[in-house]
């Protein structure tokens, strides 16, 4: 979720959640926010920070996992020129940039040993120290660390600092995954869709088919919120027809026919796309019209690839009633997409050709 957007939700786990932090907000305290990734974790942060005295100061993020190990200091508490190579001239860390505000540390587990001992004491002294430099700086900063980790198990397994732990954890917001989130489904398909119909200049939006809400509702959702928009926008401006209920999901957009050798897709997936089932049952069995065994002896690779292609989509066509969007559909494909085949392949569009 991008922070330009607002919560939707009325699942009592997802609004329990928000009100823990809307609570904690004012507090001049730390906070932690734990959920899978997707959860909207960046919009708790911002929830806080808006919701705190220091709601004008500025908000800082930093994603500790973006960054490698040997530049995280220097990105959090600054450096002076000439303190490492590269080093060309001063620079203020995160931690300055926050002063007066809020610094919001996502991905926190990711944070070396060095790292969170120079975070430790910036937690309890309040100020920090440039790299190179002698003297500490004071700044008045509030904490929100963001993870996707269990950190009292990083504790035990020594990963992470048992004080800084505490220092850190004077609340913790837990987000719920989008699959406990009872209700929520629906309505967010309802509020990505028609955000996705008013960038394709549709009147609206006309739904979802009741079908394409079973599969939504039933799915897992490894990804939450950020995977649930993506599939919606995709099955939105694939529709293709404003006037028409949308019924076509796909999970996987990396599924296709031509697709890579090396896996079908993401092993997360909890059930497999509807759409899909043709090509796969079409590639299993020969491209023929007749069932006869492909050849797979050959001398010209090319070649034979371009009458299996040819004799595939022919089939498809011939099954389909030269019906092209029908055939599209049944091979997983777009309608440009099928067309596009169609003229490269020389194959006519009726029966007759």
């Amino acid at each position: 979720m991008e922070r330009a957007n607002q919560f939707v939700g009325q699942s009592l786990a997802f609004l329990d959640a928000v009100e823990r932090a809307s609570r904690a907000a004012p507090l001049d305290r730390p906070v932690l926010v734990i959920g899978e990734r997707g959860t909207g974790k960046e919009l708790i942060a911002e929830r806080l920070h808006r919701l705190s005295t220091r709601w004008s100061g500025p908000l800082v993020t930093m994603n500790c996992a973006a960054l490698p190990e040997t530049l995280i200091e220097a990105e959090l508490f600054g450096h002076e020129a000439g303190s490492f190579t590269g080093a060309t001239k001063t620079r203020q860390g995160r931690f300055e940039e926050a002063d007066g505000g809020t610094l919001f540390l996502d991905e926190l587990a990711t944070l070396s040993a060095a790292a969170q001992e120079r975070l430790l004491r910036t937690v309890e002294y309040g100020e920090v120290t440039r790299i190179g430099a002698s003297k500490p700086i004071r700044v008045d900063v509030r904490i929100v660390a963001a993870t996707n980790e269990h950190l009292p198990s990083l504790v035990d397994k020594g990963r992470f600092r048992a004080d800084l732990l505490d220092r850190l954890s004077f609340e913790v917001v837990t987000l719920p995954p989008l699959r406990a989130r009872e209700g929520d489904i629906a309505l967010l398909a309802e509020h990505f869709g028609r955000r996705m119909a008013v960038e394709l200049d549709w009147p609206n939006l006309p739904g979802f088919a009741d079908k394409a809400l079973e599969r939504l509702e039933k799915y897992g959702w490894p990804g939450n919120v950020r995977e649930l928009r993506n599939v919606v926008e995709r099955a939105v401006y694939r529709a293709e027809d404003p006037e028409r209920a949308v019924e076509t999901i796909n999970f996987d957009p990396f599924k296709s026919p031509w697709a890579l050798m090396g896996g079908a897709g993401p092993a997360s997936r909890s059930q497999p796309d509807e759409e899909e089932e043709a090509p796969a049952a079409a590639t299993a069995s020969s491209p023929s019209p007749d069932g006869v065994a492909a050849d797979l002896d050959t001398d010209d690779f090319k070649a034979s690839v371009t009458e299996y292609e040819k004799a595939l989509i022919g089939h498809a066509l011939e099954k389909h009633r030269y019906n092209q969007r029908a055939t599209a559909k049944a091979l997983g494909l777009s309608y440009d997409q099928l067309r596009h085949a169609m003229k490269k392949l020389d194959l006519s569009a009726s029966a007759d050709g």
